[in-house]
């Protein structure tokens, strides 16, 4: 084993709305049978990294009943493992993860006890698929203090909403902005950092001591002319779920049968927490065309360019179109869905309508059951 895995699922996103009311960011369902987390994890194990932590903190329940055994992932081993760090009130520390740097500093005993060389920086709220020795290898062959992964993205696309960076010809990064107001470059930072764990240990003690807390700006920006930071450059499928369109967007892309062929027929795979669930059952009169259905679900209805999460029920001559039915929800008959989320463990009402006109619209019907 030459690296360790840190995985960062602790931040408080209010971009998601509703939907991150009760959940972490790292917890959202994903492709009708997945959690965000299981791409960066699933990575970490095809990437033969054995010893992996997460460090949760916001809305943790259902993150952490999904991580509740390491066999998914097959992190089950007697070397290695899949560690769960939330923040600890201690005699020295009251306070929770001010930063990703903070929350990284708070479990530096972990690293300490770690013998890998290299430590692997992701963040739990990405949809892709990377072998990281690829980059490890990268990041020794250039000599580097820190591999940052990044992926340029097309014309058009936002880049403000990630940190933006710009490298010489030998791929060495020499200006990074976080989330600047307007973006000067279309290569962003896609969250993914290689670096000794020796030298993570000492930086990271170094921003504690002048109460510094965030990886990005105290750490990468800060030192970008100290420390050799270059760029690795992902060229697959990458896309960050950290907004309700990037949301949509995400799961509407698995709808695409090359996006489909890519995580799910195309080496490695891709792992999840599996449920004893029974196949969709389709009843009659129910018609379905370029769906994803998660298992445990009933249709009677019409579904259309959508993707339905696990043991949803589609009532008679129900219409969805375009949207996401997360986990667990019930749509009474003669409901119309279309360009909607319509959030888990809820009931729709029979014969009612909900539209997304212009944007996505969150649809929340709350009820006595917890969201997960």
């Amino acid at each position: 084993m030459r690296a360790v895995g840190i995985i960062l699922a602790g931040g408080n996103n209010r971009r998601m709305q509703a939907l991150t009311a009760k959940r972490a960011v790292a917890a959202m369902p994903i492709a009708s049978s997945y959690r965000a987390i299981d791409f960066a994890l699933s990575n970490m194990t095809n990437s033969h990294v054995q010893r992996v932590a997460v460090l949760t903190q916001y809305n943790a329940r259902s993150l952490d009943e999904h991580l509740n055994s390491a066999k998914w992932w097959d992190f089950g081993r007697k070397q290695g493992g899949l560690y769960i760090f939330t923040p600890t009130i201690t005699a020295e520390n009251g306070y929770w993860y001010r930063g990703t740097a903070d929350a990284i500093y708070q479990n530096l005993d972990f690293l300490r006890r770690c013998h890998e060389p290299y430590v692997i920086i992701a963040s739990g709220d990405a949809v892709y698929k990377l072998d990281y020795n690829k980059v490890l290898e990268y990041h020794i062959a250039k000599k580097a203090d820190i591999t940052v992964v990044v992926k340029d993205l097309e014309d058009g696309d936002d880049a403000t909403r990630f940190g933006t960076v710009r490298m010489n010809e030998s791929a060495r990064i020499q200006e990074f902005e976080e989330k600047p107001m307007v973006a000067s470059s279309q290569t962003i930072s896609t969250g993914i950092y290689v670096m000794r764990r020796r030298l993570l240990i000492d930086l990271v003690e170094h921003c504690a001591e002048e109460e510094h807390y965030d990886f990005v700006t105290d750490i990468l920006i800060r030192y970008k002319n100290l420390k050799k930071i270059y760029g690795y450059k992902l060229s697959g499928y990458w896309n960050n779920i950290s907004r309700i369109d990037a949301y949509y967007q995400t799961n509407m892309d698995f709808l695409r049968p090359e996006v489909r062929k890519y995580f799910f027929r195309e080496l490695p795979a891709v792992y999840s927490k599996v449920s004893d669930l029974p196949p969709v059952k389709y009843n009659p009169g129910a018609a379905v065309k370029n769906c994803l259905i998660g298992s445990g679900s009933i249709i009677n209805g019409t579904v259309e360019n959508s993707v339905l999460f696990k043991k949803v029920f589609v009532g008679n001559n129900c219409v969805i179109k375009n949207s996401i039915i997360l986990n667990d929800v019930y749509l009474g008959d003669h409901t119309y869905i279309e360009n909607c989320v319509v959030e888990s463990r809820g009931t729709i009402r029979a014969n009612t309508r909900h539209v997304g006109e212009g944007e996505i619209k969150v649809v929340v019907e709350r009820n006595e059951r917890y969201l997960i």
